[in-house]
Order: C-alpha cells, then structure tokens, then sequence
C-alpha cells in the first residue's frame, strides 16, 4: 500500500535511505540536496534503491504537465514499509496517482479526505495493496508503500500541472529542492534517470539555456513554435534544483486564446494578455527598496538563509544610482541596517552584504512587525517596493491579520514576494502581493541569481497597466478567474482561465491605466464549438477556484465555509488538497464495490492522448529537417552552451508543410493598441 501525506517532523524516524524519488523530475549529478527523501520506515527500517525514473514534460502555452515513472527495489531479505516525501513546484497541482499492481497500471481517484482514510485503513488490515495520497501542508506530500516483498521491485506514477511563470519574456521550470535536512541520506540512484521534454508556444521562442546545467541538457528546435530538450544519467545524484528557461517574444501587447472544449460539456478557455514593446520604456525616476529578509529557523533548512543572502545581494548590486534602499531582517522581531533609506555605493553595498553574512536563522516568524516597519519608509512623492523573502510559513492564525496589514500599505507602496525553498507557503505569499498590486517569483537553487535580480529590477522600472479590467461579452461566459485581473508588468502576462456554454464570438472590453494614461479598447474574439487538445485547461481552471477558494476563506479566518466546494472541485477535477486525496484500489471491481466514479481514469486517459498530440507534431518536425540536414550537419541536436548568453533558436530552413492532427483549439493572437507604437 502506498500513502502519500505532508510529512512531519523527521526526528525519531530512521536515517538509512537510498536516494530520493518520484518528485526528483529533472535533478542530476553535483546535487546538495535531495528533492525527495525515500527511506525505509516502520519499526527495524531497511534499505532501498531506485532503479529508474523516467520523466515527461510536456508544456503546451505556458502550462507543464510533468509525468514521473519511477521504480525502486527493496534489497532486503525481508519486507519493508517505504516512506517517500516530496514538494509540489509553486503554481502546481498533483493531478494523478498511479501504481502497477500485477502488472497493471490502476489510476487513483480522488475522494473526501476522511473517506479516502476510512478506505484506505480498511485495505491496510488486510495488508492488501491501496495507495493513498494526502496534502496536509502547503505543497508537500507524503508516499507509504507497504508491503514491499522481500528483493521486489514497485513501479508508481506522479503527474503534476504547473502554470509556468513569465519574467522578462523568460518561461522558467524549475525542479524542486529537498523535503528534508538530513545529513546523513544517500541522494544517488544506482539507475537510469532520464528527462524528456516537450515545449509548444505559440507565442515564438527565441531563446533558450539551462543555467544550473548549461551543458547537460541538448536542445532541439526545428520551427520557433516548437522546443525539446533531454537528459539522460546513469547513477548520479538526485540533490539540487535543474532550472530549464525559454525566452519568448510578442512584438505588441495583445491577447492569445486557449480553449478546449469535450464532447457534449461546457468549454474551458484561457485568455492571456501579454505585454508587448510598447512596455519596454524604462523609467528615468528613482525607487524606493525595502527587502525584508526572513531569517526565523525554517530559513535554515535546504540552505534556504543562503539563497536569501545571495538574493539581495544582488538586488542590491543591480540598483540604479537615483534609487535608495533598507535591508530588515526579521525573525520574531525586525532589525533594519541603516534605520533610514541609503543611497547605492561601494561603501552602503559592503554593508549590506556584511549585515547579510551576518545574519543566522533562528527563533519563530512574525512578518508583520517587519512590514509595518518597512512602511514606514514611505515617501508620497517616490514609488516604495516592499521586497519579503520569505518561505512563507507564518503561523496560521497571522494570516487573517496579514492581510488586513497589506490592505493598510500607504498609497506609493507596493508588495513583492519571493518565495524561498519548496516547503514555503507560496499561496501566502501570493495573496499578499495580489493584495498589494506587486508580484510573486521563487528563487531557486540552481539557478542564476544574477539573472533573477536584473530581470526583476526590469519589472519593476517599466511602466505598469494597473486598474485592468477585462469584460467578456458574448458565448455565455461564466465562472471566469481570477475574478479581478491583476497589474500587467513588463515581461509578465495576466491569464484568466473560464467556462463557456456556446462557442460563439465573443467581445473583449479591456480597460487599463498605464503611466496615468486610461485606455479603453474591445477586441473581438471567437470560441470554438469544439476544442479537444487542450485539456490540461481543465484542471487549471479548477485549481484557480480552489485557490481562489482557500484565499477568501483565509481573508475572513475560517475554511469551514469553502471545504465543501473544494472537496466537489477536487473529486470532479482530480486536485489533491488539504481537504481531498488520491486513492489507489488493485482493480476496476474495487472502485465499484466502494461506488467510486472513474472520472480521472477517463480524464488522464483524454489528457495522455492531447499530449502524445504535440510529441507527435515535434516528431514530425523532426523528420522533416532530418531529411533536409547533410550528413556534415546531422551528427547531434544542438546543445546549451557552457557559459554567456542564451542559445538563440534557429528554424529550420523553409519545406514542405509540416503533416500536424488536425486541432479546432490551437492558440489564436490579437494585437492591442497601447501608447508608443509597437511591432
């Protein structure tokens, strides 16, 4: 049997381990920490191996579904529980448990958490073969395989759906730290690790790297709407974040549509507005920075205290010379460095990294002290960025007070969260940078800190569309979220994900203020009647409700309220949450004798089919510049190169048309007139 749940506390529990596993997903050789812990658990404990993983990525738009197959062997003469725990990336969702009982694949549904434990301990009695899988805390979850026969081997599949981010134009995945501080666990596999990905955009890629692996990862690109990249290892390590960036371009700000459509349902659509040149203006005012740094004792673990000082430093180093700034250091109470706002210089930036150096975790996290005082930095007549590094696990009996704090900010000021390690709750930190009109990013491990830095500090100095409102008209619209668009930044688009009832043209009424400009404009647009091969919008939608859910219920200090929706979201849509989880039953008459749906066994079914899609597309482009390359050129795919800037991508020379399945859903674009030109 298998249970997966947020872990708790590692004291007490056995060291021995053998590597990390399933939510590993792209992590390689010259690791320092684990993505995932799995180790033999339960009374005399024992030791495991993984003998492979096999990864899958397929992002189509902006949205990643991640497939992991892995398999891992018992070596003892005897049989023991495994205990295996891992983080979910920020914006994702677990959408499918799987596990190979007799040979055969059985798909987990997702059921009302205490009735999935009810069903769960009943099968565990009769040491018969359930899995389970439990969300209990922020992002991280929790696997229990028992029994694992004597020398055997178990076979199980993670699928996750993540909404990638945009920062400057770059889309970064990024794969996950460790769940745990132990010292003492073996982070190889004695396998192979392999990664495959997929990329479709139709916004062009022009660029692409890996910064934490610039020359492990070969990368492949026939047409500028289409990307590949892979990864194969034998017997390496699975302890640090792989970071895989691809730059795409918008020559104007405008709007893109997604949309799927099944069979005899309502519509899922995603409208996203992307800004453009227009945008591109640089500010010539200073700004006013306040990076408030966590350093309570969570920041201790998985060097998360390390990523904060790396950080700012470079936040700091990148400030222009009108700018001025204050670093607050906070654990349970709040310590600023120069007690006022300093300008950039040699001397002011030495001080800042020797009050960072000296900064060591400890003691328990108030954040609104910190905040408070970083307010108080205000100054009406310049803009105030509150930066917070943080991982975000405050108490949660302070996030109601939270955001009421952030509602409070003064008028100049906006909030900005960077989310610091994979355990943190990054849904906090969203909420209060939404609420305060800024933004959230997460700083990973592997990647480069200096890029994160001057692509922020961008953001920042170009100009802002606040005040959007986007109004749909047409196709009976509905369910639309998030209900209020947030600010367009510079590099960053807004998508808003929703239902529709009839495919029809639709009119777009979208209003915004930029540099004190109000503009006004509709674009027309047309949802289709039929759209299958974008199914992954589905489940998007979805987890935006429940989101969105979980923030009003936080707002007011009380969840009791939205469980229920979320449970419904969860069983229809197959979201794992605190409130709903995955079980996995060794047979279909199984699932009938508990009178389970097998709604998530039709959709991965629907969802594998949209995916193996885009595999098919690249393989044909493929084919077609294979056929077009001299044997002098095709002795490999193109790889990133060790150092200095981005791999720029190349189509390949013009040909016959490329043979695609047919797809009522692909993305269409529309530009959008904004002040100072564009194209």
């Amino acid at each position: 049997m298998i249970l997966i749940r947020s872990p708790k506390p590692c004291a007490g529990r056995p060291s021995r381990c053998a590597g990390a596993a399933v939510a590993a997903f792209l992590i390689l050789s010259s690791f320092t920490h684990a993505a995932g812990l799995l180790i033999a658990d339960g009374g005399s404990g024992g030791v495991l191996k993984i003998v492979s993983h096999e990864v899958q990525v397929t992002i189509n738009n902006g949205i990643a579904v991640t497939e992991v197959t892995q398999v891992f062997r018992n070596t003892e003469d005897r049989q023991v529980e495994a205990l295996y725990t891992f983080p979910v990336p920020k914006s994702a969702s677990v959408a499918n448990f799987s596990m190979w009982i007799n040979g055969k694949e059985m798909v987990g549904e997702v059921l009302e958490k205490k009735r999935a434990r009810e069903i769960y301990n009943s099968y565990k009695r009769q040491r018969r073969d359930p899995g389970l899988l439990e969300q209990v805390d922020y992002r991280t979850f929790e696997m229990r395989i028992f029994p694992i026969g004597p020398k055997a081997k178990q076979r199980a599949q993670v699928t996750y759906y993540q909404e990638l981010e945009w920062d400057s134009d770059w889309v970064t995945y990024v794969y996950p730290l460790a769940t745990t501080t132990r010292k003492t666990i073996d982070q190889r596999t004695e396998g192979t690790f392999s990664l495959d990905l997929n990329c479709r955009s139709e916004i062009p890629i022009v660029g692409k790297q890996s910064p934490s692996h610039p020359a492990d990862f070969a990368f492949v690109s026939h047409a500028a709407e289409f990307l590949q990249a892979s990864l194969e290892t034998r017997e390496g390590s699975l302890a640090r974040d792989a970071v895989l960036c691809f730059q795409t371009k918008r020559p104007r700000t405008g709007l893109d549509l997604i949309a799927s459509r099944p069979k005899g349902e309502d519509g899922y659509f995603c409208l996203m507005l992307t800004p453009g040149k227009e945008l591109e203006a640089v500010s010539d005012q200073g700004m006013d920075y306040v990076f408030v740094l966590d350093v309570s004792g969570s920041m201790r673990e998985d060097g998360k205290i390390g990523l904060s000082r790396n950080s700012v430093a470079e936040f700091v180093n990148v400030l222009g010379d009108k700018d001025r700034f204050e670093l607050i250091a906070f654990n349970m109470a709040p310590k600023g460095l120069f007690g006022s706002l300093a300008t950039p210089s040699e001397q002011t930036k030495q001080q800042a990294r020797a009050f960072l150096d000296a900064q060591r975790p400890g003691g328990s996290t108030i954040l609104r002290a910190a905040i408070s005082q970083a307010y108080q930095h205000a100054d009406s007549d310049r803009s105030l960025n509150v930066v917070i590094l943080s991982d975000g696990m405050t108490e949660r009996t302070e996030r109601t007070q939270l955001l009421k704090l952030i509602q409070q900010r003064p008028a100049s000021a906006r909030v900005f969260c960077i989310g610091v390690g994979n355990e943190g709750d990054c849904g906090l930190l969203r909420t209060l940078a939404e609420d305060a009109g800024g933004l959230t990013a997460l700083v990973s491990q592997g990647d480069d800190f200096q890029r994160q830095a001057r692509a922020f500090r961008r953001k920042l100095l170009r100009p802002v569309a606040g005040g959007v409102t986007m109004e749909l008209r047409g196709a009976d619209i509905y369910d639309v979220e998030p209900r209020k668009p947030p600010n367009l930044f510079h590099g960053s688009p807004i998508r808003m994900y929703g239902r529709y009832r009839a495919g029809a043209p639709v009119s777009v009424q979208l209003g915004e203020d930029i540099a004190g400009t109000k503009l006004n404009q509709t674009i027309k647009i047309e949802l289709p009647s039929a759209a299958g091969g974008n199914p992954e919008l589905e489940r998007m939608w979805a987890w935006h409700k429940v989101q969105r859910l979980l923030r009003q219920a936080d707002r007011q200090g009380n969840r009791s309220a939205a469980i229920p929706e979320i449970v419904r979201l969860g069983e229809a849509y197959s979201i794992a949450s605190e409130y709903a989880s995955f079980i996995v039953l060794e047979n279909d008459n199984e699932y009938k004798r508990w009178k389970i749906k097998r709604r998530n066994a039709l959709r991965i079914e629907r969802d594998r089919k949209a995916q193996q899609v885009v595999r098919d597309e690249l393989e044909a482009l493929r084919n077609q510049a294979a056929s077009q390359v001299g044997p002098a050129q095709g002795k490999g795919a193109p790889q990133a190169s060790p150092a200095g800037p981005a791999i720029r991508t190349t189509p390949a020379p013009a040909g016959p048309a490329v043979p695609r399945t047919p797809q009522a859903s692909r993305s269409r674009g529309w530009d959008i007139d904004l002040p100072g030109g564009g194209g």
